[in-house]
């Protein structure tokens, strides 16, 4: 379980194709210390299991199914990513509740910066339109963020000068892919709606 407070900006030190899998190696020097191998790291938002640890740096297998359903495949040498360790039990949560199971990836619409803040629109995959609502709770990129606006294929989010300089949100620009989780809850509210609503017609 997760938070979407981003610890740091860790990078790929090494991508290895593996067929239908591929390994990672990550440097991040806060979240691997005291990490051992079996440990879980939210990379770009996905939950990763630790294969192997080095000085500041781990490694991490990605198959399929996440290249297929997250940014990840997108990652090469070189590229930056957002770290977080796992909550902490009766640690404080910060952002909202994140399990690192993305559910899709938006692309970066537009960006509008003010003086203090940015405004940033991305795009909605059509099945999760209806999971996100004004002033609720998104993660992109593994960051907790609230929802601005919710429009019918996009959603847009305001970003203060930490967020833009402590993640990867910072340095996006229109076209790039974002891994996208929507709020668990509002998942679960639909299934148990759901089957109320079945148990009624009966």
């Amino acid at each position: 379980m997760f938070t979407g407070i981003v610890e740091e900006l860790g990078e790929v030190t090494a991508v290895e194709k593996l067929g239908d899998a591929s390994r990672f190696r990550l440097r991040g020097p806060v979240v691997t210390e005291g990490a051992k191998h079996g440990d879980s790291i939210a990379v770009n938002g996905v939950c990763l299991t630790v294969v192997e640890l080095g000085e500041h740096e781990f490694t991490a297998d990605v198959m399929a199914e996440t290249l297929n359903r997250s940014s990840l495949g997108a990652l090469e040498t070189g590229s930056k990513v957002n770290l977080e360790r796992p909550m902490a039990l009766g640690g404080r949560l910060g952002g909202h509740i994140v399990q690192g199971h993305v559910d899709g990836t938006g692309r970066i619409l537009e960006r509008k910066l003010s003086e203090n803040w940015e405004l940033v629109k991305i795009s909605l995959p059509a099945g999760l339109t209806r999971y996100v609502v004004e002033k609720g709770s998104i993660t992109v990129d593994g960051v907790s963020l609230t929802v601005v606006d919710a429009g019918p294929d996009y959603f847009t989010i305001s970003l203060i000068p930490t967020t833009l300089e402590l993640t990867t949100l910072g340095i996006k620009g229109a076209g790039d892919p974002v891994n996208l989780e929507v709020d668990v809850l509002a998942k679960y509210v639909e299934r148990l709606l759901g089957d109320r609503g079945r148990e009624d017609s009966k």
